[in-house]
């Protein structure tokens, strides 16, 4: 177990601690909405590896929830995910209350009118509003020089990436690999509301993603009872929204 790291809860007294760091300190910085998992542990030791300070933070954004059911149904894990930051080198948890994150009641946003419609975006009205005008704050707060994003949601990580070099974010944005089960099931902080009948059938979304061909990757997953919103072909990738138990996941893999 590592050091506990310092939390704050205030976004003013954690901007004074980054205002005194030394102006040449690395800092590196994972976003997340917690219920961390072995996904978010390799985010966070790839930053404590290239960063002198590893910054992670944990809020989950009302913003990005376009259906109301899905965010209190959202896990929260708050003491395993201390012991796991603890365990991946973490000096500094940020957990921002929304009267200080959107002091504004979200008036001000980030709209993003193309490939933000597509795939998720078509099926989760103004849930990239609400990611992008959310990574925005965090890193206006934070300050990185680094950030870490799972490969997992490669459209949301196509986005930032686009957003910095958009708005001249100094950030750089590294994506990271995703994190699989041993049955190959992507890791995800929803895949803990699975029944277990629904967890033996989610690894068929990664073995459908591995199809030769896309018509027979739909084919495998009709055939297993699972729900597909989309199984579509962008950017040499190929992408994945599926439905079991009611639970939404997502997948993607290079062709």
């Amino acid at each position: 177990m590592g050091k506990t790291p310092l939390i704050f809860h205030s976004i003013k007294e954690f901007i004074a601690y980054r205002d005194a760091l030394p102006a040449t300190t690395r800092v590196g910085f994972v976003p997340t909405m917690g219920a961390l998992h072995a996904g978010h542990a390799q985010l966070l030791a790839r930053s404590s590896a290239e960063n002198e300070i590893n910054v992670l933070s944990i809020y989950v954004n009302p913003t990005q929830f376009n259906n109301p059911e899905d965010l209190k149904k959202y896990p929260k894990t708050w003491e395993a995910d201390l012991q796991l930051a603890s365990a991946h080198g973490v000096n500094v948890v940020l957990v921002p209350v929304y009267e200080e994150i959107y002091v504004d009641q979200y008036r001000y946003q980030i709209s993003e009118n193309d490939f933000s419609k597509k795939l998720c975006g078509a099926h989760r009205p103004g849930h990239f509003d609400g990611v992008l005008t959310i990574v925005m704050k965090l890193l206006q707060i934070v300050r990185p020089q680094r950030a870490y994003f799972g490969e997992k949601d490669f459209q949301q990580l196509r986005l930032i990436q686009d957003l910095a070099g958009s708005f001249f974010v100094r950030t750089e944005i590294i994506p990271v690999p995703t994190m699989r089960e041993e049955d190959g099931l992507a890791m995800s902080s929803r895949n803990v509301r699975l029944t277990p009948e629904g967890r033996k059938k989610a690894p068929l979304i990664y073995q459908a993603l591995k199809a030769h061909d896309l018509n027979i990757a739909r084919k495998q997953l009709d055939e297993s009872g699972i729900e597909v919103e989309y199984l579509e072909e962008i950017f040499n990738r190929r992408f994945v929204a599926a439905i079991i138990d009611g639970v939404r996941l997502i997948d993607n893999v290079a062709l």
